[in-house]
């Protein structure tokens, strides 16, 4: 059964895609509001009136932070259009996740006969890549989405992790 027909996966996708909606509306209304903010400050300059102190900084932080915030969302529903792809086509397995750094891992599948999976988390956040690190010794279902890239999910988790795999030294 592919991975995408439970409903809790497409639950989960649904939360992801959310959460990248909220960074890419986010940072066009920042983006928005900085061309505002630059209006007004050159309005107030125009007609005599007091400079506005860091008026200037503030328009561009909110223009350039706006637009790497909306980058950032894009990228997650890019991400998470094409995982909910691959996810149609390929079915779960499940494993046991141990930790083997801050954003290593290693899955256990739980057939015999498959070796354990190195990964390597995706994310950069942290508090993501701390509730990763909770599921640690946990069962874990895992699907690969393509040769070097994996997602993974637990239940209660409320999310897939993407995970690349780890390169062996």
């Amino acid at each position: 059964m592919p991975a995408l027909d439970d409903p809790q996966t497409r639950t989960d996708l649904a939360a992801l895609r959310a959460g990248g909606l909220r960074w890419l509306g986010g940072g066009l209304l920042a983006v928005v509001l900085g061309f505002v903010l630059g209006a007004a400050v050159v309005r107030i300059a125009e007609d005599g009136g007091s400079r506005l102190p860091g008026g200037g900084l503030l328009v561009v932080a909110l223009v350039v932070g706006g637009l790497a915030a909306a980058l950032a969302g894009l990228g997650s529903l890019l991400r998470t259009r094409r995982w909910a792809a691959a996810l149609a086509r390929v079915p779960w397995r499940s494993g046991r996740l141990r930790i083997a750094g801050p954003a290593v891992l290693q899955v256990e599948p739980d057939g015999p006969e498959d070796e354990p999976l190195p990964l390597r988390l995706q994310s950069t956040a942290v508090w993501r890549t701390r509730a990763v690190q909770r599921l640690d010794g946990g069962e874990v279902r895992y699907a690969e989405v393509s040769p070097a890239e994996w997602v993974l999910t637990a239940d209660g988790a409320g999310t897939v992790y993407g995970a690349r795999v780890a390169r062996r030294h």
